[in-house]
């Protein structure tokens, strides 16, 4: 289910760290650090890092048994597997795949004998927190970290020249910190000069008609589950100011009753006061996040505001909070130097159950310039954006188009095409059938949104982006959670693999709303599109569709087959699925009677498919009725249904002549009769002839012939010749109708 380049990557790690065990010698890490642009020209240096400057580093090292790692994702989320949905904890992962206490015990021990210091560890023993000079880190990692002119922004930035080659008897996967090329951006627009142009909302609940996030819960969703024992993580760069958040529900007449903590994973300030200058902080990305999860959830448990420096410290305090979010929303789009950066925190979410979204950008169609990471990474839900129409102020949902510049397309960063997409891309004609595409789904991102945020003056209908609908549909998952407990399930985890297969299935116009209009560059079609993924939820169904357990059903047309012995009929066996089923199920049949042989073209039938159901009933069936149950096996999941055949006698009459002899003079006559009788299914008209007679002798037979459907008689009436010769004749009275032919015998005696 997830095929990564990693796997062939820690193959390598291992044997380097093999040699590296018996020599300690330099050895780059297993993913780069060092920026195209310093090598290349197009950021020439300028200066030097100040040798006395502290910096904060994330030593991250890779995970374990990634081969084994690999086979149960795959497990986790394959609806036919035993382990289906089996999530780990945080500590039966570390066991698992964690970095051993050795390897990080050495990775401490080499951070203090270099003079840095170390800030943090973690309980998965994947992060390590350092602090240092920019000499101690220049002489650990042997890199000069070098003042770089900005190739497109009007700034400069710090970069390694070359990659790290720490003295280190442990492999690591990566160091964050090292540079600061990518600046974190938040994934939000604000609309020019607003007061010159018209609301954009005139159907929303929030001042000036705009949007509440309570809106988009009634327009996606409208039913009565809150998010009830369900919590939900957003990854944030700064901290917030909740007098934001108190504002904004002030103002829209709502309470907010989900405790929110902010959390720094890093030493991060999770305050932000809006300040000019060089304090300058702006809560307007957080607060969004905050309206828009609250607005769909209002019932949470919690709401968890992660705030960090890096992406690093980010997810890994994610992965190994004390309490799991099952539901994660980042909202902030950035390039790193190596996209398998963050691999190791995203095996960690799917393993655990927890799902993340990711905002999919606010500037139409992916590219090398406008690039989408985190947004098309293959471990993640992917949100795109559209513009809604609602039926009134916390109204249902009226119409959808695509958002013009919502995020989509093809992996900038190449990610390969995930095992659960493939199927999805040769059905779309704008698809790489190579590389991971996007967005998966979407939801609202037009400028109809109310928004609070800096201590200042709320705004209504100023912003937009994809970074409103990626919490939006962080809080949806949480009311399907929610839903799924309530099953007796457990929570759904990644859901990808689910989206894409009701995406395949025949419900799933019930359980999306498909947007066929509009354009981000790419246009929308019917179906799958890399301007709006699979669309956005249709209330309640797609709730109900991922809540249930994983699986399939059986059904049979026709259900009851009725065949006469020496015969064969057919039935056709139709799967549906339920859950995101995504396997395939070998039919089996039990019941038939014995000389009854059943067979199935094909052999295995896949989700939401059919196979046909051949029945051929031998010549020596008893006739009667069958229950014949037909069974589809998919790992441990079963399904069955039941055809119900009926055997009748095979088509067929029988000829007989009464009286069997019979006594004529010369030149006179006689009569007989003879008389037909059908069984099975047998409906033709039987036409009678005799031989046998001799050729002074006239036979004839009224009627003739007998009607359909066969059975009567008819007077078979025999003129003997005056000259006919005295003795015995045999006469073979034939009766000929529906493909067969009948015989009985008549003794005709002749007399003077």
């Amino acid at each position: 289910m997830f095929p990564r380049s990693t796997t062939a990557l820690l193959a390598s790690i291992a044997l380097v760290s093999i040699l590296q065990v018996a020599s300690n010698a330099q050895s780059p890490l297993a993913t780069h650090h060092v920026r195209e642009a310093t090598v290349n020209g197009q950021a020439p240096m300028v200066g030097r890092m100040p040798a006395t400057q502290s910096m904060r580093l994330v030593f991250v090292l890779p995970l374990r048994n990634q081969d084994e790692l690999q086979s149960l994702l795959r497990d986790l989320y394959d609806p036919s597997s035993s382990s289906y949905r089996h999530f780990l904890t945080v500590e039966e992962f570390t066991s698992r795949f964690g970095p051993t206490q050795q390897d990080y015990d050495a990775v401490i021990q080499f951070v203090k004998s270099n003079g840095l210091r170390v800030a943090g560890t973690s309980r998965n023993r994947v992060n390590l927190d350092v602090r240092g000079s920019v000499s101690n880190i220049e002489q650990a990692l042997h890199i000069t970290l070098g003042v770089y002119q900005h190739p497109s922004e009007n700034r400069t930035f710090f970069s390694p020249d070359r990659e790290p080659t720490p003295n280190l008897g442990v492999q690591l996967w990566h160091i964050t910190g090292l540079d600061n090329y990518s600046l974190p951006k938040p994934m939000y627009v604000k609309r020019e000069n607003p007061s010159g142009a018209g609301s954009n909302a005139t159907t929303g609940s929030c001042p000036s008609k705009s949007f509440c996030g309570s809106d988009m819960r009634a327009a996606y969703y409208g039913g009565t589950l809150t998010g009830s024992g369900q919590s939900l993580g957003l990854l944030e760069y700064y901290g917030t100011d909740l007098t934001d958040l108190t504002t904004y529900f002030k103002n829209a007449n709502q309470t907010n009753n989900v405790p929110i903590t902010l959390l720094s994973t890093d030493g991060t300030s999770t305050t932000c006061t809006y300040t000019s200058g060089d304090g300058f902080c702006d809560d307007t990305e957080q607060t969004i996040d905050m309206t828009q999860a609250l607005g769909m959830a209002p019932g949470m448990s919690s709401l968890v505001m992660y705030v960090g420096s890096s992406d690093s410290a980010i997810f890994n305090a994610m992965a190994t909070a004390k309490q799991l979010n099952a539901q994660l929303s980042c909202s902030w789009g950035w390039t790193p130097a190596d996209p398998s950066t963050d691999d190791p925190y995203f095996e960690e979410f799917a393993t655990q159950g927890q799902n993340l979204f990711a905002a999919a950008g606010d500037s139409g169609v992916w590219s090398s310039n406008n690039p989408a990471w985190p947004a098309d990474s293959d471990y993640l839900v992917s949100v795109g954006g559209t513009d809604l129409t609602t039926s009134g102020a916390g109204g249902s949902w009226a119409s959808e188009t695509v958002w013009s510049d919502g995020g989509g397309g093809i992996s900038p960063a190449e990610q390969p095409i995930p095992a659960w997409q493939v199927t999805t891309a040769k059905g779309c004609s704008a698809c790489s059938q190579t590389y991971r595409n996007g967005p998966d789904v979407s939801a609202n991102a037009n400028f109809t949104f109310y928004v609070c945020a800096d201590q200042l003056a709320c705004t209504a209908n100023e912003y937009g982006g994809t970074s409103f609908a990626a919490p939006m549909w962080a809080g949806y998952l949480a009311l399907a959670n929610e839903q799924a407990v309530a099953n007796g399930y457990p929570t759904l985890g990644f859901i990808n693999p689910s989206l894409y297969s009701i995406g395949l299935s025949s419900s799933y116009d019930t359980d999306f709303h498909d947007i066929t209009s509009g354009s981000n560059g790419y246009p929308a079609t019917v179906g799958y599109d890399l301007a709006s993924g699979w669309g956005s939820p249709n209330g309640g169904n797609l709730v109900a569709a991922l809540a249930v357990s994983a699986g399939f059903t059986l059904a049979a047309s026709p259900g009851s087959v009725s065949i006469a012995t020496g015969k064969s009929g057919t039935s056709t066996i139709m799967s549906s699925v339920t859950g995101g089923f995504n396997g395939s199920a070998a039919l089996t049949s039990s019941g038939a009677p014995s000389g009854v042989t059943v067979t199935f073209s094909p052999s295995s039938i896949a989700a939401a498919g059919t196979s046909t159901m051949t029945i051929k009933v031998g010549s020596s069936v008893t006739a009667g009725t069958y229950p014949i149950t037909v069974t589809g096996t998919s790992g441990s999941t079963t399904a069955t249904t039941t055809v119900t055949l009926t055997v009748t006698a095979a088509a067929s009459f029988t000829i007989s002549v009464s009286p069997t002899t019979i006594t004529i003079a010369q030149g006179s006559s006689g009569a007989v009769t003879v008389t037909t009788a059908v069984s099975g299914s047998f409906d033709s008209a039987i036409t009678l002839s005799s031989s046998g007679q001799g050729n002074k002798q006239t036979v004839t037979f009224n009627p003739n012939p007998i009607p359909a459907p066969g059975s009567g008689t008819s007077t078979m009436t025999i003129q003997v010749g005056s000259t006919a010769a005295t003795g015995n004749k045999t006469i073979t009275i034939k009766g000929k109708g529906g493909g067969l032919t009948k015989t009985t015998k008549l003794t005709l005696t002749i007399i003077k």
